[in-house]
């Protein structure tokens, strides 16, 4: 019988049929995830896939011209292929997980997190607890699969504004049409991990598991954080959705997108964070800039700009906490 089960397993590997339904390697990028040390801390950032956005119809305060324009210094349209990054932060005793990516609710486009924790070192059941920058399909999406929780060790904290807006239909009138989908996501999503005794709340600010600040951040969302990282006199902020098009909210960051349930508070915060970034040199985790996501933030004129990651393979040292300028 094993015999057998071994002669069809061959066939099938061999059937044109079969083979034409199975991704070619060609077709694949290698596992998603990098890493980098922040003092004592690895940092690795984990990839969920991209998704493509049609930020002429997303984004706000902006002319057609100049958004064009704008993707186009950087070798883009505004149909932009945009990351879904993840983090986890693991100090040699603690593995913990910044954002979920989207899980199921993306298709193929997002859902590849588990996938490459485990290429990464981290299966699932290791991480001990999940900290998430807000409640949106693509961040907090990924805490459940198939009806239960997705990380069975892990508490999964999230700020209680977040938690009380989203899993509240009657909030459904506060958001844009595009955007009350979000209600049944959350409640799909994060429900498992509620009944499972998992989900915590908080108030940011707040300190959480491994001595994290969590820094508020609203306006993108009522609960939005951003978590302080801190180690050996250096600094990692992960901000969650402070920018979702690169190319044109750092050199305008009043430009706004319609996720934004507040736009007006959402562009005060990142105003607000971008100057800081800029002012105190720190290192940003960003869940939708081009994979890795890591880097600084400079001044440039009245304006910013990103200065991604320089690639290391130098993992056993300290990474310095300074850009150059």
């Amino acid at each position: 019988m094993k015999i057998l089960l071994m002669l069809v397993a061959s066939l099938m590997a061999f059937s044109p049929a079969y083979a034409a339904e199975q991704p070619s390697a060609r077709d694949q990028q290698a596992p998603g995830y990098y890493r980098m040390m922040l003092g004592k801390l690895r940092i690795t950032a984990v990839s969920d896939g991209t998704v493509t956005i049609p930020l002429n119809t997303l984004l706000t305060n902006i002319s057609p011209d100049k958004l064009s324009k704008g993707m186009a210094r950087e070798a883009m349209t505004p149909q932009a292929e945009t990351s879904i990054n993840a983090f986890v932060i693991d100090d040699g005793k603690k593995r913990i997980l910044v954002d979920t990516g989207a899980g199921e609710l993306f298709g193929h486009d997002g859902g590849h997190l588990l996938t490459n924790l485990a290429a990464a070192g981290y299966p699932a059941e290791s991480i001990d607890a999940v900290l998430l920058t807000h409640v949106h399909a693509d961040h907090s999406g990924g805490v459940s699969r198939a009806g239960k929780p997705a990380f069975p060790e892990a508490e999964v904290y999230v700020d209680k504004r977040d938690v009380d807006f989203w899993l509240n239909p009657a909030n459904a009138s506060k958001v844009e049409a595009s955007q009350a989908h979000t209600f049944a996501d959350s409640e799909r999503t994060l429900r498992p991990v509620m009944n499972a005794g998992l989900l915590k709340t908080f108030m940011a600010p707040a300190t959480l598991p491994g001595g994290i600040r969590a820094e508020s951040t609203a306006g993108h969302t009522p609960g939005s954080v951003l978590y302080r990282v801190e180690s050996q006199g250096q600094t990692l902020v992960l901000w969650g959705d402070i920018i979702h098009a690169k190319a044109v909210q750092m050199p305008d960051p009043e430009v706004a997108i319609h996720f934004d349930v507040d736009q007006k508070q959402a562009i005060n915060t990142r105003e607000r964070v971008l100057k800081q970034a800029a002012d105190q040199g720190y290192w940003v985790a960003a869940a939708h800039i081009a994979f890795p996501g890591l880097g600084h933030v400079q001044h440039e004129g009245n304006a910013y700009r990103w200065v991604p990651a320089n690639y290391t393979t130098q993992l056993g040292q300290s990474v310095s906490d300074e850009a150059n300028n």
